[in-house]
């Protein structure tokens, strides 16, 4: 650095080249050492270098500062245009042409001609919202002197003026339009007040005493609050005829339900065809002045406490009534309840008097549909337990048909039965896949209910799978019965053979007649279902298959199925371990 303000030849005053020089001198003449010389250069050379550093640090802040007010000019510009409602402006000169001081001596000018317009919109403004303010105050009934209105200066586009012109000319119009709406609510309280029974002078003078009839048309308050009273008045008096009605139907309701459990007469009822009659109208629809007067409804209150209080001495009338409906929708998918004991429960709760009548009976209410909602889920397989002991019905028929030695004889009324039989025959073939669609239906049921399926108190399960031990049994005897009956026949061959005659026909030995369930000696061995069997498998345990389609191994005690006299019982034993003699 020295070295080039020493070759400068145009510096004629004190430069650094020539201080360093005079230092040079100095310190030659002195003595300085090299390290001490050396220190000093480094200190003035640090020097400097600090006075260049506060020079670019001043000029980068006066170059911030200018480019802050280059941005606030820029936003200016902006916001005045936006006020203006304006997208752009001719004169705006390009953002990135000319220095920063000169980008701001040419937006200058531009924004001191859109101050102008602005002053010149909000004068504007000013006006137009003087006189809105002005006709409202009119309309408000206020006669205060009210200051200049404020104008938004961030909106003075063209678009807001046309509203505010447009807002005028609305008020203007509304003008003649108040009084008009004004006499509209009138009419609807003088209405309201028809049908509530209440008084329309009073309730109209309380919004403001010039809505008489005696005052004039043009004299009647048309002012804001007028009409905000006079809309708060309506919808009051509309909510009160709500209320009203609702609380008239109300009681209409409970008239009609306690007159339908009491059973009241025609002419009692008629009493009250005044409170009736709106039972399901609108609120639009009562317009009956006096309808919904508060002596009606008090009237209605009085009747419904009166026939509540003769609800409750005949109490046990309706809950028996209502008890014996219970037990025919349990009757007839045959579920199986204790009537005595739920009569006598009832007959204590009323007596203790520690449960509401209402209660009580909206308690049996619910039972009742719960009663019908298990009905309901009952029918598929109860249809099909009918369809299960009709085919029974005709299987024991069948059994009784063929061992009946004169079926094919031409007696009267012979075909008829073949027909029987043919249709029979068929319908007890279907009888394995019905069983087995019904425990699987029923199976599913109660896993689904986590409940055991009964009929008439007993286990369906029960029902089927001792049904199906029976079919067994007969199937049993039906074969040691062929091979018995094939024995004898060989036995009479050999004693024909050897004797040369043969045995006199008798009853075949070791033969048993078997007696079916259902009538606990009938006429057959078909195993048909019915409340004896159903009985005896409750009371003596069945045997029932589980999920896997096995056998339970669960001891069974005999069953009242077979009966089998004394005589059956020793031709039995002697048939089977004897050989009889021939004749």
């Amino acid at each position: 650095m020295a070295a080039v303000d020493a070759q400068n030849p145009l510096l004629g005053e004190t430069t650094c080249g020539s201080l360093l020089q005079q230092l040079q001198q100095i310190w030659d003449e002195v003595g300085e050492s090299d390290e001490e010389r050396d220190k000093m250069l480094l200190q003035l050379e640090q020097d400097c270098l600090d006075v260049y550093k506060r020079k670019v640090d001043q000029a980068a802040k006066s170059r911030a500062h200018l480019l802050q007010a280059l941005a606030d000019a820029n936003v200016e510009l902006s916001s005045l245009l936006s006020a203006l409602g304006e997208k752009t402006f001719i004169g705006i000169p390009e953002k990135t042409l000319g220095t920063i001081k000169e980008q701001l001596a040419a937006l200058a000018p531009v924004l001191e001609q859109l101050w102008k317009q602005k002053e010149e919109k909000i004068k504007e403004f000013s006006d137009v919202q003087s006189q809105i303010q002005k006709i409202c105050g009119e309309i408000s009934g206020s006669n205060e002197q009210v200051g200049s209105p404020v104008v938004n200066e961030a909106d003075l586009s063209l678009k807001k003026l046309d509203e505010f012109q447009s807002q005028l000319q609305e008020l203007q119009k509304e003008k003649s339009d108040r009084l008009h709406k004004v006499l509209e609510f009138v009419s609807t309280v003088h209405d309201l007040c028809a049908v509530l029974g209440m008084d329309f002078f009073s309730t109209v003078t309380e919004v403001h005493p010039s809505l008489n009839d005696s005052t004039g048309v043009q004299s009647k308050s048309i002012s804001n609050d007028t009409l905000s009273r006079l809309a708060k008045t309506v919808l009051a008096l509309k909510e009160d005829k709500k209320q009203r009605l609702n609380k008239l139907q109300e009681l209409a309701t409970q008239l009609i339900d306690l007159w339908n459990l009491m059973d009241t007469p025609q002419e009692e009822r008629s009493l009250f065809d005044h409170v009736t009659c709106n039972i399901s109208a609108s609120v639009d629809e009562v317009t009956i002045p006096g309808a919904l007067a508060l002596d009606l409804i008090e009237q209605a209150e009085v009747e419904v406490e009166r026939l509540d209080q003769l609800k409750a001495s005949r109490m046990k009338e309706i809950a028996f009534k209502k008890q014996t409906e219970l037990e025919e929708i349990f009757a007839g998918v045959h579920i199986e309840i204790d009537p005595e004991a739920a009569r006598e429960k009832i007959m204590a709760l009323i007596d203790s008097g520690n449960v509401e009548p209402s209660e009580l009976l909206a308690d049996m209410d619910n039972q009742i549909v719960k009663a019908k909602e298990e009905a309901l889920s009952r029918k598929e397989i109860l249809d099909k337990v009918e369809k299960w002991m009709s085919a029974c019905e005709e299987e024991s028929w069948l059994e009784d048909y063929n061992r009946d030695e004169n079926r094919y004889n031409a007696t009267r009324g012979a075909h008829l039965n073949l027909k029987r039989a043919e249709k029979a025959r068929i319908l007890v073939n279907k009888i394995p896949a019905l069983v087995d669609t019904l425990v699987a239906k029923t199976r599913a049921w109660e896993e689904d209910r986590g409940i055991s399926f009964t009929y008439d108190g007993v286990p369906l399960l029960a029902m089927l799978d001792e049904y199906a031990m029976l079919r067994h049994d007969r199937e049993e005897e039906k074969r040691r019965m062929r091979d018995q009956k094939k024995f004898h026949e060989q036995l009479s061959t050999e004693q024909e053979a050897f004797f040369g005659s043969r045995p006199s026909p008798g009853r075949p030995l070791g033969t048993k007649k078997v007696v079916g369930p259902r009538a606990n000696g009938g006429a057959n061995g078909t195993p048909t279902p019915s409340r004896r069997l159903s009985l005896n498998a409750h009371q003596n345990g069945a045997r029932s298959t589980n999920k896997d389609g096995k056998r339970d191994t669960r001891p069974v005690a005999p069953v009242n199925y077979v009966a089998i006299s004394k005589e059956d019982v020793a031709s039995h034993i002697s048939g089977s371990e004897t050989i009889p003699a021939s004749p």
